[in-house]
């Protein structure tokens, strides 16, 4: 069984809009998903995976990639298990496959030390 499993990714104009949610499972999580760090990373083709966006535990803080900053917006609902990313003013070098993470403690920005991770979604931004 996934642990996180993202949606809301597709190909859209430059300029455009997507929203990404990722949901936690209940079994992994149970109640404790407040309990977590949520992040999104992304990974285009050739490349390594890079972060995106975090936030912590009950939203209290968030952190973003400085090409992100002012066009994505992370937002989580601790009552459904949820972690959206909202993100507008697409650019083609947004294109990438994006990744939800989620990890009790440690640097938001730190891909090595999440926990969980999701099968990602794609996310194609045309010119």
């Amino acid at each position: 069984q996934a642990h996180l499993v993202e949606s809301g990714g597709g190909l859209v104009q430059a300029g455009g809009s997507l929203r990404l949610s990722c949901s936690a499972s209940e079994r992994t999580f149970s109640s404790y998903f407040s309990t977590y760090i949520m992040g999104w990373f992304r990974q285009a083709p050739g490349k390594e995976r890079e972060f995106v966006a975090a936030i912590t535990y009950s939203g209290e803080s968030t952190s973003y990639t400085d090409s992100v900053k002012g066009r994505f917006a992370i937002s989580r609902d601790n009552a459904k298990n949820t972690v959206d990313l909202q993100m507008n003013n697409l650019k083609p070098e947004d294109t990438a496959v994006y990744y939800c993470g989620a990890k009790q403690r440690g640097l938001l920005r730190d891909s090595g030390t999440y926990d969980y991770w999701g099968q990602g979604t794609q996310v194609t931004v045309s010119s």
